[in-house]
């Protein structure tokens, strides 16, 4: 019987103050956030009690493995958690797979769309560990049309809009994700795009009308990008007479720092001074309905491997495949799946 080992990649957080200064420093690549920078974002932190985020993904990946193993014989699955900015880093999940003898994986980020600056990276840090240490991946691409994650959002649009006094009839959707540097552009990076189908797929299934795309919780790199932004787009809305607005963050699966502050906070302060009731769509995180999304999108990428040993329940080279629907060549990673405090340096 195959030992198939899954590697649940996420941005990863800190997980207490006295880690931030560690933290960015990673993301920065060595270099320290200047005093004024961490004491802000320390701030940040403290508002939303600290991070959820690496507790979520430790949730998703125990009820991920207990799900891809219920009525299988052909393969005994097992879940690991790699964080690219904290512990435990993909790096040494990758060494804990192959001491537990795995030789054959699927990576998976907790990240819907695809980008070269965000689930790329992932993949290519897992990639290359795993060539050092003879393990060989399945790598998933993308899942931003998985049917069962599209459903999930579109039920929670549906209940989230009902929350409102007329039950979202006059409502307006924001549907939104991290902003990356305008740059991606220039190499036709699939990222916006992929936002969009999710984007229009969810309206559709949910029965929402009136919405439209907006990127949020940009980084002050010194370049410009992506937008609009979703503090201006309020601004928009509220100059138009638009007094109920529904935020559906599209790109983000697990609560975090740009959900809980950025959304919670910073937003619906924005909304408020402009006599909008802002309200959010509640995150997938450990949800049973979305590990069950998760684990198909899994048992799908192994299956495309018709001519792989993985794919026959045998042993030896998996190969490499994308899964999901628009998935590309290459792959990314990084504030696409819900980085914290989006320092994309």
């Amino acid at each position: 019987m195959s030992r198939i080992g899954v590697l649940v990649m996420a941005y990863g957080s800190p997980e207490r103050t006295s880690d931030i200064e560690a933290y960015y420093t990673h993301i920065r690549r060595g270099r320290r956030p200047d005093p004024e920078r961490l004491a802000e974002l320390e701030a940040k932190y403290e508002r939303i009690g600290g991070s959820p985020l690496n507790r979520i993904t430790e949730e998703v990946a125990g009820k991920l493995e207990a799900r891809l193993n219920a009525g299988t014989a052909r393969a005994v699955f097992r879940t690991y958690v790699g964080m690219k900015h904290w512990r435990p880093y993909i790096a040494d999940a990758v060494d804990r797979m192959a001491s537990d003898g795995i030789r054959e994986g699927v990576l998976l980020v907790l990240a819907p769309q695809y980008s070269r600056m965000s689930v790329a990276e992932y993949l290519k840090t897992a990639r290359e560990r795993g060539g050092e240490r003879g393990v060989e991946f399945v790598e998933i691409e993308s899942w931003h049309l998985e049917p069962g994650y599209i459903a999930l959002m579109a039920r929670r649009a549906r209940e989230a809009l009902n929350r409102f006094p007329d039950q979202g009839r006059s409502a307006y959707a924001l549907f939104t994700a991290h902003s990356l540097p305008e740059r991606i552009l220039q190499w036709d990076d699939p990222y916006p795009r992929q936002l969009m189908e999710t984007a229009a797929a969810v309206a559709s299934q949910a029965g929402i009308a009136r919405w439209r795309f907006a990127y949020q919780s940009a980084s002050q790199t010194g370049e410009p990008w992506l937008g609009p932004d979703i503090l201006d787009v309020l601004d928009e809305l509220g100059r138009g007479g638009e007094k109920q607005v529904l935020v559906v963050p599209v790109g983000f699966v697990s609560d975090h720092l740009e959900i809980l502050h950025d959304i919670d906070i910073e937003a619906k302060e924005k909304a408020e001074s402009l006599g909008i009731e802002l309200r959010r769509t509640e995150s997938p995180n450990a949800d049973d309905e979305f590990v069950g999304a998760l684990a198909h999108v899994v048992r799908r990428s192994i299956s495309r491997l018709s001519d792989s040993p993985i794919g026959a329940g045998g042993s030896g080279s998996a190969g490499r495949s994308g899964s999901g629907s628009g998935s590309e060549n290459e792959s990314a990673s990084g504030g696409a799946s819900g980085g914290e405090g989006g320092e994309h340096a």
